[in-house]
């Protein structure tokens, strides 16, 4: 029916596909694909607790040169819920390093990507679950 938003659900599992196809993009280190999941203005955030504080890249070719700098943790991302989203979570022996939560424009392209990496604030998160 026209007007009508979609459902929160096929919402979700349109997410869920643009974060498989980020990992998938990042673990073949694939560039050219990786560019084609970003909004040309995307921004990324790291807050990696260390000083000077947050990391901020801007542009697409930036934020895919970032992911392509990172491809050797991409086999140890997982996909979960981030705030109700879908995410990663990047586990290494039993531990998270790492938090990724997306947003998504109106085109599905990705226009930010928010990256926690600050070792005491992930040290009390609950990965047991995950598949290692």
């Amino acid at each position: 029916m026209q007007g009508r938003a979609p459902s929160p659900s096929a919402d979700r599992t349109r997410r869920r596909e643009v974060v498989e196809a980020f990992i998938a993009a990042a673990r073949g280190g694939d560039f050219e694909a990786l560019l084609a999941l970003l909004d040309p203005d995307v921004v990324l955030r790291a807050d990696t607790g260390a000083m000077p504080g947050t990391k901020l890249v801007r542009g697409a070719r930036k934020v895919a040169e970032q992911a392509y700098t990172f491809r050797k943790f991409a086999p140890l991302n997982r996909v979960v819920l981030v705030n109700g989203e879908p995410g990663i979570v990047g586990v290494s022996e039993g531990r998270a390093f790492s938090v990724l939560s997306f947003a998504l424009g109106r085109d599905g392209r990705i226009t930010e990507l928010n990256i926690l990496a600050d070792p005491e604030r992930l040290s009390g998160l609950d990965v047991s679950f995950l598949p290692g």
